[in-house]
């Protein structure tokens, strides 16, 4: 059994969903960081998701990109992120720690290096944001034999043909996109996505989280609501950093109350 595993099923049987937030590591420093990712947990999140500062995050809007900024700017590097990752995991030893990066971060490193590092580090998944289905097997071929789950995104106009892939190839969860477009808590999830999930799980996919849009505790509630597994959000929680870095206290804090907000709103 997979730590995401365990998490479903512990939270079936609480009749909750999961919710997960995102934030680039390293962002401001690599000390901040620390203690940011320890404030998500500490409020209550069922599981992580965590990108590596990138250059070029094509998928990616303002508020994210400034956090890669902000990250790149202190010099943190692929080894800082992993670093953070691996005191994470040694003070917190059941929650799913997942990555969202791009391409060049794995490629520059080696495939199968980058994962068996990833692995040692303490990482459940990838899911290579810039990477589409149908160049998708090598990697979820290295990520089997090291013992990660390769997370595939479906998008709101997936065709049966991706949906079926999808099933055949998911593991952990299934990314699933609320909107088109890159990541921003502006424009909200065109929740709710029940048609697409529905198909979603006539291929027996991964648990599917919706994630895109999403800033809010009704917001989660829709998507619990459209039948998905959890929610993840990612500009909301990173703009509490942007607009407290002169005061991480404060920051820790606001990100601890966002996130018991956010996990329960996930009560079915």
């Amino acid at each position: 059994m997979s730590r995401y595993n365990d998490m479903f099923t512990a939270l079936n049987a609480k009749n909750q969903g999961a919710f997960v937030p995102f934030v680039m590591l390293g962002d401001p420093d690599k000390a901040t960081s620390l203690r940011i990712v320890q404030a998500l947990i500490d409020g209550g999140a069922d599981a992580l998701e965590l990108g590596f500062p990138y250059s070029d995050p094509i998928a990616d809007g303002p508020t994210i990109q400034a956090a890669s900024i902000r990250a790149l700017n202190n010099k943190i590097s692929p080894n800082d992120c992993l670093d953070i990752i691996a005191t994470i995991r040694k003070d917190n030893p059941n929650i799913p720690i997942g990555l969202l990066l791009y391409s060049n971060l794995v490629l520059a490193r080696g495939v199968p290096q980058f994962y068996e590092d990833a692995h040692t580090a303490g990482v459940d998944s990838i899911l290579i944001a810039d990477v589409p289905l149908r160049e998708a097997d090598r990697f979820v071929k290295q990520a089997r034999a090291s013992h990660i789950d390769q997370i595939l995104i479906a998008p709101p106009n997936a065709t049966e043909e991706s949906l079926k892939a999808i099933g055949e190839l998911s593991s952990g969860y299934t990314y699933l996109l609320g909107r088109a477009g890159v990541t921003g808590a502006e424009t909200a999830a065109e929740t709710p996505a029940s048609e697409l999930i529905d198909k979603l799980m006539q291929y027996e996919v991964a648990p599917p989280l919706l994630g895109f849009g999403i800033s809010t505790p009704e917001q989660v509630q829709n998507a619990i609501k459209s039948g998905a597994a959890g929610a993840i959000s990612g500009s909301a929680t990173v703009n509490i950093i942007a607009q407290h870095l002169d005061d991480v206290d404060t920051m820790c804090t606001n990100l601890c109350e966002f996130v018991a907000a956010m996990k329960a709103a996930t009560q079915k």
